[in-house]
């Protein structure tokens, strides 16, 4: 009997340091996250220029020049939409304006308590246009979840677009219909945030390269902005505004889907072959993109997986030049 009340005596003390053990450690990870995120603050300053729209701050980039503005829609939970289009930018800026806009929750913009239902979405971007001093008509540039938000701008301001492109985005029919039900990462990642566990994990080499895999590993970004790509990963990740936008998807593509109407300017569909891997589904949907316009063409760029833009920067900049000529 004795023997088993000193074995219990001991196994209690063990667990009583092993949990102090591990208290500590998160603390530690605790503080280390928030001095860390004080300091990628003070560096993390805007490309662009910040205006007030709907009551917070909406950052925007602008460049180029001519009588076209471009203006580009980063897709869902791209944490700078400044350095992921920048492989476009010296392509563009001799022939037009471009203007890259972060949605409230990415890049330098605020985050918003305002439901990212996808009319306060438009109605924002309309508006960080007009403060801004931007002069329509313009041809937006969708990434992925980026072309409900354009569709919906073109269906509500149709007298201000001129034309799209869509760089490997979803139809509204493929996410009301066949997109998965969202992933979130809930209480486990907002743990492994808060304890600094993903910024450690951000000092390996590997998790680097497998964060940039799907995006040509940034192969067209210089090393500054690879920089403020890994600072926006760090301190925009899992907020409530990229969660709530992701959780009304397919609200948000069965607006849009029921004020269809074909567009009467020209709209040009660009689909990755993801490096030759084909989804049938995926494929079907992006062949039927084209019934969005009355002018339009489905053009699969190979050799590319689903950021076709840092894959294939020229093909695309000269995509969007040829649609600013018709």
């Amino acid at each position: 009997m004795r023997k088993v009340k000193k074995w219990l005596k001991r196994l209690g003390k063990t667990v009583m340091f092993g949990v102090l053990a591990i208290l500590v450690l998160l603390a530690s990870g605790v503080i280390y996250e928030q001095v860390s995120t004080r300091q990628d603050l003070k560096s993390y300053t805007p490309s662009g220029k910040l205006y007030p729209v709907n009551g917070h701050n909406m950052h925007l980039y602008t460049g180029g020049q001519g009588k076209v503005t471009v203006v580009f829609a980063s897709g869902w939970g791209t944490a700078n939409p400044y350095v992921d289009f920048s492989p476009l930018y010296d392509k563009l800026a001799p022939h037009v304006k471009f203007a890259v806009y972060d949605r409230f929750g990415y890049g330098y913009s605020d985050t918003t308590d305002k439901k990212r239902d996808i009319d306060t979405i438009t109605n924002e971007i309309h508006e960080l246009l007009q403060v801004s001093g931007q002069k329509p008509p313009y041809l937006f540039v969708a990434h992925s979840l980026g072309s409900l938000e354009t569709l919906r701008f073109a269906q509500k301001y149709p007298d201000e677009v001129q034309g799209i492109v869509m760089l490997d985005s979803g139809s509204p029919e493929y996410y009301y219909t066949d997109a998965e039900e969202p992933v979130r990462g809930g209480l486990i990642n907002q743990l492994l945030i808060k304890t600094g566990v993903i910024r450690m994990l951000f000092h390996s080499d590997s998790f680097i390269e497998a964060s940039r895999a799907a995006r040509n590993g940034l192969k067209f970004v210089p090393d500054k902005l690879k920089k403020i790509d890994m600072t926006a990963s760090l301190l925009k990740l899992e907020n409530a505004n990229i969660e709530d936008e992701l959780r009304q998807s397919r609200t948000n593509a069965k607006v849009v889907l029921d004020d269809k109407q074909p567009f009467l300017f020209p709209l040009t569909v660009l689909t990755s072959d993801y490096l030759g891997v084909p989804d049938d589904v995926w494929n079907k949907y992006e062949k039927e993109f084209t019934s969005w316009s009355v002018q339009s063409k489905q053009l699969v760029v190979k050799d590319t997986e689903h950021y076709i833009h840092q894959y294939r920067p020229d093909l695309v900049a000269d995509e969007i030049l040829a649609l600013t000529k018709r």
